[in-house]
């Protein structure tokens, strides 16, 4: 019944996310044209590759969890079917991606419990990788941006701290056992699942019976976790790429400034990402991603610039994926349309009647 109700006001919601993408645009229009910018062609065009590639992993990695659970698609079709459901994410809630693709995968005969399953995992795993990134990184650059202060002295959380000329340096050793209980924390749930990939398949099986869906046999042993792993540290790597590219693709630094800023472009953009996913309630992390990447790149950057930058790279992956989107809408499935008709009861159709069909409705 639920499934059947969400296939039928699929194309709202298509229509809401259009809408949102639209009131985005227009609220920071009068920004973006104000700015001075500098563009750099050769820098925009490395973004857009990188933005591709990381859309290419991201649908293989789905597909190779999709499998594991039983499901199974090719990978072309699945490409349409990923950029087909990516502007729903634009509507409040985090949900409604998830739907999509779980709706135009059962057209092409893939079980919901099964794309569901491989949605969560995919999630889960997506968001255990940033961990490595965000623990490699502040424990090198002990940069929190804004925090950075608050988190390395702490002198209120210091039991009698060591003033040297002024200092008190007790608040120094205290914030780097902060740092490294922070790390410690982001690192542990990375490590479990690893070492015990079972639990994370037992976590998701009691979603789907909360659901009231049966639990899946999955097949995702630990090698096949590490390599999800291995996937989506790269998909984030090229997500960081593409955002360090777009900074230099609209702003003119030298050389040796690339170099310096490129690690902290790369490393904090997936960290941001991920915030701007857990709050739930807005669509596609929006202004919560913003927020983070001002939180942790202003010191850096300056608070303009990466004002800027944020609302830069929300549009531009905006665009490239309306592009994607509406290229693939032109582009017709038949085998889902036959497996929809089969699933409805009806004879599977040939291509002059379904074309008549089409035209008579």
């Amino acid at each position: 019944m639920l499934m059947r109700f969400l296939r039928r006001v699929q194309p709202l919601f298509v229509v809401l996310a259009v809408i949102l993408i639209a009131l985005l645009l227009r609220s920071q229009w009068q920004e973006l044209r104000s700015y001075a910018w500098q563009i750099t062609p050769f820098w925009l065009a490395v973004s857009a590759g990188c933005l591709a590639a990381a859309w290419a992993v991201e649908v293989l990695l789905w597909l190779r969890l999709l499998r594991a659970v039983g499901g199974h698609l090719p990978y072309w079709p699945a490409v349409r079917i990923w950029f087909l459901s990516a502007i729903v994410r634009y509507i409040p809630g985090n949900v409604w991606q998830p739907l999509s693709i779980t709706l135009l995968a059962q057209r092409r005969g893939v079980k919901p419990e099964a794309t569901l399953t491989s949605i969560v995992l995919y999630q889960a795993i997506i968001l255990l990788a940033v961990a490595p990134i965000a623990a490699v990184y502040f424990a090198v650059t002990d940069n929190w941006g804004v925090l950075t202060d608050l988190v390395r002295d702490a002198p209120w959380l210091t039991t009698g701290g060591v003033t040297t000329g002024g200092v008190i340096t007790g608040g120094v050793i205290t914030g780097g056992l902060i740092t490294g209980g922070l790390i410690t924390a982001g690192l542990t749930p990375l490590v479990v699942f690893v070492l015990q990939p079972a639990w994370l398949i037992e976590i998701v099986n009691w979603g789907l019976q909360r659901l009231g869906r049966a639990r899946l046999p999955i097949g995702l042993t630990r090698a096949a976790l590490v390599t999800a792993l291995a996937l989506a540290l790269v998909d984030w790597l090229l997500w960081g790429a593409a955002f360090a590219a777009l900074a230099f693709g609209v702003n003119q630094y030298t050389p040796a400034a690339m170099a310096s800023l490129a690690p902290h472009l790369i490393a904090v953009y997936p960290v941001a990402y991920a915030i701007g996913f857990l709050s739930f309630f807005t669509p596609s992390g929006l202004g919560v991603r913003e927020g983070a990447l001002y939180l942790l790149l202003a010191p850096i950057t300056g608070g303009a610039t990466i004002t800027l930058l944020a609302v830069a790279m929300r549009l531009w992956t905006t665009l490239g994926e309306v592009i994607a989107a509406g290229i693939s809408a032109l582009i017709p499935d038949r085998i889902a349309d036959r497996t929809a008709e089969a699933a409805a009861g009806q004879p599977a159709a040939t291509g002059g009647e379904r074309d008549l069909r089409k035209g008579l409705t």
